[in-house]
């Protein structure tokens, strides 16, 4: 990852988080993300987004089991579900793919590779990164939906760890 060098309130930094469907993986990562931000108090610092790479639930809530693992961790999942475009590669400082193969659907909208620098997998920042993958939970029953919350929230802890530092 290349974000920009600093992160200041004039000039929040921008993260969208990317599945397929957008009522998963990527509002759990866009939720959790929002509140150890929250916790933080870094909220004037940080833009938080998500969005999936299909069209299939545009405009749906959070899938039910991925609201009530977060609710049950003190997380709120309020996002409705967006389409990924190829201009939100010019508006987000980091787009966070959750597994290759979204990776790959994000990457074929840079046309000319310019925004390949900040195009990265969330577990990149997993301290326990197994295949590189945020499983989708969709078919996995509750604990397919808790293990990608704990992967997430990991995740997104060692992700903040690393931005807050260039916070000025």
């Amino acid at each position: 990852m290349n974000p920009k060098n600093t992160i200041s309130k004039e000039n929040p930094f921008k993260i969208c988080f990317v599945c397929l469907g957008n009522i998963c993986r990527s509002p759990t990562a866009e939720g959790i993300f929002q509140h150890l931000v929250n916790e933080k108090g870094l909220q004037p610092y940080f833009y938080v987004d998500s969005a999936g790479t299909s069209a299939f639930h545009i405009g749906e809530r959070a899938n039910s089991k991925s609201r009530q693992i977060a609710e049950k961790n003190g997380v709120e999942l309020k996002s409705r579900a967006r389409r990924f475009e190829a201009e939100d590669l010019d508006e987000f400082d980091i787009v966070v793919a959750m597994d290759s193969e979204n990776y790959q659907n994000i990457v074929s909208l840079d046309d000319n590779g310019s925004y390949s620098d900040k195009i990265i997998k969330m577990r990149d920042y997993d301290p326990q990164p197994e295949n590189g993958d945020v499983p989708d939970p969709y078919y996995g029953g509750m604990d397919g939906f808790r293990n990608v919350f704990d992967i997430v929230y990991r995740s997104c802890e060692a992700l903040l760890d690393e931005l807050e530092n260039q916070i000025k």
